[in-house]
């Protein structure tokens, strides 16, 4: 059998065979600085696709037991990265295929990125400093954005990661558009790279044109 699911009228979680294929042979890993929609994305090709949709922050903080600002001020950003670490290369392994949206700098991590690239499929989204800085602003939880100006942190975060995101198995441009317009790009993107055909429901207004689809890259 190929990896096309055969879908059904029914919804996720009403009684669909249990031992039909997955639509994706890998767990989608979500990749990019904050404010590149990773989360929002996520949650929304998850629902798209059927899937189930983890995200690797609130995983960290159930285990932890606290937030992440509070890790971060209580025992610094190194235990951070080694507990993201241990849950992210987790996450990858779990069953069923899910859709995982990754913090910002997961993907830095040598163990990490290569946890990713054995398990999963990576992709990035990635955004321009304007969009980053104007979907980051009037939100205080990111303890990385507290220590100065979040323009100029960002962009010498750009400058850093940028070069280690494009390691990612696929490059899906985020910018002004709706978020369904991304989400159609990221599967176009996840079709052309695993060759199966994935369900789609175009949002109000149908699925971007050429000229948008020209835009997801396969890194």
């Amino acid at each position: 059998m190929g990896l096309r699911k055969a879908m059904t009228a029914q919804g996720p979680g009403t009684g669909a065979a249990e031992d039909a294929e997955p639509l994706l042979p890998r767990t989608v890993v979500l990749v990019g600085l904050m404010g590149a929609g990773k989360s929002a994305i996520g949650r929304r090709l998850a629902t798209r696709l059927h899937l189930p949709f983890r995200d690797a922050d609130t995983e960290i903080e159930a285990a932890a037991g606290c937030t992440i600002a509070e890790i971060f001020a209580r025992d610094g950003e190194p235990v951070f990265r080694s507990v993201e670490r241990r849950i992210i290369s987790r996450l990858v392994k779990d069953e069923p295929v899910h859709i995982l949206a990754t913090g910002g700098g997961a993907f830095m991590d040598p163990e990490t990125r290569a946890a990713i690239r054995e398990h999963g499929v990576s992709v990035w989204l990635r955004a321009e400093l304007d969009v980053l800085v104007a979907r980051t602003a009037r939100r205080t939880h990111r303890p990385i954005l507290n220590q100065g100006d979040p323009r100029a942190i960002l962009g010498r975060l750009m400058e850093q990661r940028y070069p280690i995101y494009a390691e990612a198995d696929l490059t899906v441009v985020s910018d002004e558009r709706p978020p369904d317009v991304t989400v159609e790009l990221v599967i176009d993107a996840l079709e052309a790279h695993f060759g199966v055909q994935l369900p789609h429901r175009a949002p109000r207004g149908g699925r971007p044109g050429k000229s948008d689809a020209s835009k997801t890259d396969a890194s």
